[in-house]
């Protein structure tokens, strides 16, 4: 399927691993030219050097703390032009209402949840002047699965979901869309670490780790180039009449909910 994205030019945030690499490695396939944004240098450099000599796509790295005053600002003046934007950096830790102090929980929505919030407010009027725009948010399941033991990750997620919606479902009246994507487990270092903290909790031993994935879908978590390649065909005209949408993408999890 062609796409017609060659020559766009996509920010993505959170680009040095995990999702975030892999939505790099996706849309320079399609012919992209990037911008990455993490704290890691180091990283974001090799990626560059890495998507150049795979993809011949340029690669535009922006090296910062999204957190820190003026960080939004800084990415604005260097990637003002960009057509399609994915807000996909920042994770919220783990623990329940008294597990996550306030300092934690606060840090986790400062980079996640207003972090999106705060890229959308600054891309939004430029994607309106000039008629275009699509807005990615990389979400998450807890969003929509509520979960007492990562309450400040399934309250922000939820919040970031009815941002999609209201944003979104308005958004094609200035030529922009803004849909999410609501994955489950993801095979990434984070889900390792996620899976063998419960390991240790449920099973009294973090080796059992992989007796809890065998018991996700397909005996496995998604892949992350299974969510990158369904934020780039959703950022494509191919999906031209989606907007305030939410995509999820667990192996049926939340559908197979039970009250039994």
């Amino acid at each position: 399927m062609e796409l017609n994205l060659k020559g766009k030019k996509v920010l993505v945030t959170g680009a040095s691993q995990g999702i975030g690499q892999a939505l790099a490695e996706s849309f320079a396939r399609e012919g992209c030219h990037l911008t990455v944004v993490a704290r890691s240098a180091d990283r974001l450099a090799a990626l560059a050097s890495d998507l150049l000599t795979r993809f011949d796509v340029p690669t535009k790295v922006i090296a910062l703390d999204m957190t820190q005053p003026g960080a939004i600002e800084r990415i604005v003046e260097q990637a003002a032009d960009i057509d399609i934007l994915v807000n996909n950096a920042g994770t919220i830790p783990g623990g329940n209402l008294w597990d996550v102090d306030a300092t934690q929980w606060r840090a986790g929505w400062e980079l996640k949840v207003l972090g999106y919030i705060d890229m959308t407010r600054a891309f939004y009027p430029l994607f309106k002047v000039r008629g275009q725009g699509v807005i990615i948010n990389n979400i998450g399941i807890g969003g929509e699965n509520f979960d007492f033991d990562y309450v400040a990750g399934t309250t922000g997620n939820a919040a970031l979901m009815a941002f999609t919606r209201a944003i979104g479902g308005r958004s094609l009246r200035d030529g922009i869309r803004v849909v999410g994507v609501n994955p489950g487990a993801v095979s990434t270092p984070r889900i390792e670490k996620v899976l063998r903290r419960r390991a240790e909790s449920e099973l009294g031993d973090a080796n059992r780790a992989g007796e809890l994935l065998a018991k996700l879908p397909l005996g496995r978590a998604a892949t992350a180039e299974e969510i990158a390649d369904l934020c780039v065909y959703l950022a494509s005209d191919k999906s031209a009449y989606t907007s305030g949408s939410i995509f999820t993408v667990d192996g049926g999890i939340t559908s197979a909910r039970s009250i039994v």
